[in-house]
């Protein structure tokens, strides 16, 4: 009987030690994924601007997508990894490609993290894609989408949904949250820098 009360005080050293070990990373999960809290620190360091509230990836029925052989797509699938997004009409004027050269050069650059991105070109309308893109921008999965029904996710509001997607680059969480968006006349280096500082500070993905 005398055993047991000093078998419960025994544990509460270990249990301390745990709580100490573990607030770290349950505060940096609440300072990210709930930002109303206010955890985040006032002076970001980050380029690109945080999407708050993130926004949760749409499903299929939401968001209809077809792949390069005209198949389905529910983007569903692609939860489990950091998405680099950009989107434009298949044609690729000089805006879209940098969007495309920005993304690819900074994915290709994560070292030993490369495998946790993937690449996203949303095409907007049905017309070819240049051969010359595939070949440069090879490992880009590209999907095409219907631009007012991809604008109600990317670009909310937005009056114009092509020439509002055309502007921007994004980034979804392995979680399938929309929390990054970057301008088209992003400096490479730093939108680099961002993805690496992501992928060093996350466990997910």
């Amino acid at each position: 009987m005398s055993s047991t009360p000093r078998h419960r005080r025994s544990m509460w050293p270990l249990i301390a030690l745990l709580a100490v070990s573990l607030a770290p990373v349950i505060f940096a999960l609440l300072a990210y994924y709930v930002p109303s809290l206010g955890l985040r620190p006032d002076g970001s360091s980050n380029y690109g601007q945080l999407i708050d509230p993130q926004r949760p990836m749409p499903k299929a029925a939401q968001l209809a997508l077809t792949d390069a052989q005209g198949q389905t797509y529910d983007l569903q699938t692609m939860k489990g990894q950091w998405l680099l997004i950009s989107a434009d009409q298949a044609a690729c004027p000089e805006t879209c490609v940098r969007k495309l050269f920005i993304l690819r050069n900074s994915h290709a650059s994560q070292g030993k993290e490369v495998e946790r991105l993937n690449r996203i070109w949303f095409v907007l309308d049905d017309d070819s894609v240049p051969p010359v893109l595939e070949t440069s921008y090879q490992g880009t999965i590209v999907l095409r989408a219907d631009p007012t029904q991809l604008a109600q996710w990317l670009a909310p509001g937005a009056t114009n949904p092509v020439a509002a997607l055309e502007k921007g680059m994004w980034i979804v969480d392995p979680l399938g949250n929309l929390m990054m968006e970057f301008p088209d006349d992003s400096e490479p280096e730093r939108v680099r820098d961002d993805i690496r500082t992501l992928l060093k500070n996350s466990h997910i993905g």
